[in-house]
């Protein structure tokens, strides 16, 4: 049995090798990248995060109102005008390791970007080479022709420079690729700063409110005492049954018991506090925040859905993973077509070194290659796939992200809108109950009751102002948590350091939506 070569004109492998030399021609010429070309998610349509409108205004109550579409500041804890708060957060922003971490990991996703660009320039190299030859050195001009095959040294220096041509995109999404991941850990940062400031602000918010609960707590405990030795004088003089004491005692005990975990809650707070500042809890102590230090912000900022996701640096983040997906499916099926190497070489050679820089040859070369896949186990087709795998799984992130923001912010306008409602009605307590003394001191100073029932009263007086403090603090933690949840307003001066007002060393990325300072 014989085997009968291909012909020149025909054959399974002209096909392929046929099919190839169009796609690189077509290539060369057009400059095309083959894969997807990312397009940005499409912003939601709708336009509202709630059904109805949360209530904000009550009688009796401080007036809160949201403006819809108005632009967050870049230093939004401004609102609150507390210069204590404001201390606080640039010292926080200055220090804070997790900062420092993210901007670490930014400047080396840049450099990333950088060393992935060096793909579009040609690679230039000195070589140098020594070695012992056995054959015709006349041919390199370096010794006359003589009969027979001498042994020489040979040394040689000069340049080497290749270049990709890039026919088919492989770099270029390989730098797009690169440039998505910095944009991530660009967006990872903005989040850092956001969540550091929303952090100091809410801890801040709950420290005030502690402390203002103790001092209640201490009143309260306070009337339990007197309370319980006018009892036992009752009792002594026999016009109160023994129960009584045991009665007394018993909410003086329980009264007392509201005091460590309130304690507890403070020491965490501040520590809390501390560690966000970049220092130790043993070497640092916050300042001493009070609700009386903080004004509720009369107007809120509440950006459009479709504003929403160009402003979150979460939602930004999620977007840039789609993009880097996108471009790992280019980079996978440019690494299935051929590569075009242009190589070339000048060198001088001699036979001692120290003639390489006086009687020498010079030696030079030019060379193209071609590389191209034609059989790797499936492991292309399968890289490729399972970046298509990745893509999808990103893009469904995306969308998760999306709603989940949505969830947050319709979360907290609701909360707002609670908080508002238990504000009023706890305010509304607090005044009966102080009315309620009012008439209690009337009536004792008329020899009318005794000293119990107005040590009642006042008991019930710090019962009701320790409640209408807490929900007081909430408001002004939930609209904290409100223009955190907007996304803060980090991206309307993004080379700008919020901590120090200086520029920034490494400049964060401008999204598509720009707002002017």
């Amino acid at each position: 049995m014989s085997v009968r070569p291909h012909s020149v004109h025909g054959g399974p492998g002209r096909g392929l090798w046929g099919r190839w030399a169009v796609l690189t021609v077509y290539a060369m010429l057009s400059g095309c990248a083959v894969g997807p070309t990312f397009v940005r998610p499409a912003p939601p349509s709708v336009r509202a995060y709630t059904t109805a409108a949360p209530k904000l205004a009550i009688r009796g109550q401080p007036v809160q109102r949201l403006a819809i579409g108005q632009r967050i500041p870049t230093q939004w804890w401004h609102l609150f005008h507390s210069p204590e708060l404001d201390r606080v957060i640039r010292q926080a922003l200055a220090r804070n390791p997790t900062l420092s971490a993210a901007q670490d990991t930014l400047a080396e996703a840049r450099e990333s970007v950088l060393e992935a660009r060096g793909g579009y320039y040609p690679q230039i190299d000195l070589g140098a080479s020594a070695e012992r030859q056995r054959g015709p050195a006349f041919a390199l001009g370096l010794l006359p022709a003589k009969p027979g095959l001498p042994e020489f040294d040979l040394y040689s220096l000069g340049p080497t420079v290749s270049y990709s041509l890039d026919v088919f995109g492989l770099t270029r999404r390989e730098v797009e690729e690169s440039q998505a991941v910095a944009e991530i850990e660009d967006d990872q940062l903005a989040a850092a700063y956001l969540t550091i400031s929303g952090n100091v602000v809410t801890d801040a918010l709950t420290l005030a409110s502690i402390r203002f609960q103790i001092t209640a707590v201490r009143h309260i405990i306070a009337d339990d005492e007197r309370n319980l030795a006018l009892v036992k004088l009752k009792v002594a003089g026999g016009l109160a049954p023994r129960s009584d004491v045991l009665i007394a005692e018993t909410q003086l005990a329980t009264d007392r018991a509201l005091l460590p975990p309130l304690a507890q809650q403070q020491a965490v707070a501040e520590d809390a506090l501390a560690v966000l500042a970049g220092r130790p809890p043993g070497a640092w102590a916050p300042p001493s925040f009070t609700l009386s230090q903080f004004t509720l912000p009369a107007v809120l900022p509440l950006s459009l859905p479709s504003t929403l996701v160009r402003q979150r640096p979460d939602i930004l983040a999620a977007e840039a993973q789609v993009h880097a997906r996108s471009a790992a499916i280019g980079v996978a099926t440019a690494q299935m077509y051929p590569n075009i190497v242009l190589s070339g070489s000048i060198a001088t050679a001699a036979l001692s070194v120290g003639s390489l820089f006086g009687a020498s040859s010079d030696v030079w070369s030019a060379a193209a290659g071609l590389t191209a896949p034609i059989f790797h186990g499936g492991a292309l087709e399968a890289g490729k796939r399972r970046a298509i795998d990745a893509y999808r799984v990103s893009v469904a992130v995306y969308r998760q992200t999306v709603l989940a923001a949505f969830g947050q912010v319709a979360d907290t306008l609701r909360a707002l809108g609670h908080d508002t409602e238990l504000a009023a009605a706890e305010h509304q307590a607090l005044e009966v109950a102080q009315a309620s003394l009012r008439m209690q001191r009337a009536s004792y100073s008329a020899g009318r009751s005794d000293l119990l029932q107005l040590l009642d009263a006042e008991r019930s007086v710090e019962q009701a102002r320790l409640a209408d403090a807490r929900a007081t603090a909430a408001r002004y933690v939930d609209s904290a948590q409100l223009l955190v949840a907007l996304g803060g307003g980090w991206w309307r001066n993004p080379k700008i350091c919020v901590a120090c007002g200086r520029p920034k060393s490494i400049p964060t990325r401008v999204p598509a939506v720009h707002d002017d300072q």
